[in-house]
């Protein structure tokens, strides 16, 4: 499924990470989004239901750390995206500078 959100490499974004009652928002680079090819799903997630099975592969910087996280897409929109991991949601959206 092709994402929606203009992703550009050079970008800004916020990422809301949620779990819960909890909320924490971050600045995050180097975006990278990618689907789960059908044998990196069968190789790595085939003790999951179908329900359960990442579908994406993503890749960003924050703090200068790389962090990579593999989740289900839940919300693919123009201006946000986001992925349930486990019991966490993150949610992506280009970063606005608020007036």
């Amino acid at each position: 499924m092709k994402i929606k959100m203009p992703i550009k490499f050079h970008g800004n974004y916020r990422v809301t990470i949620r779990q819960g009652e909890w909320e924490t928002r971050e600045r995050c680079q180097k975006l990278v989004v990618r689907e789960l090819t059908p044998s990196e799903k069968e190789q790595y997630y085939k003790q999951l239901d179908e329900k359960d099975i990442p579908t994406h592969q993503v890749s960003f910087f924050d703090f200068g750390c790389r962090r990579i996280i593999e989740g289900k897409l839940t919300l693919n929109e123009e201006n946000s995206v986001s992925f349930a991991v486990e019991e966490k949601e993150y949610e992506f959206s280009p970063f606005r500078i608020e007036k």
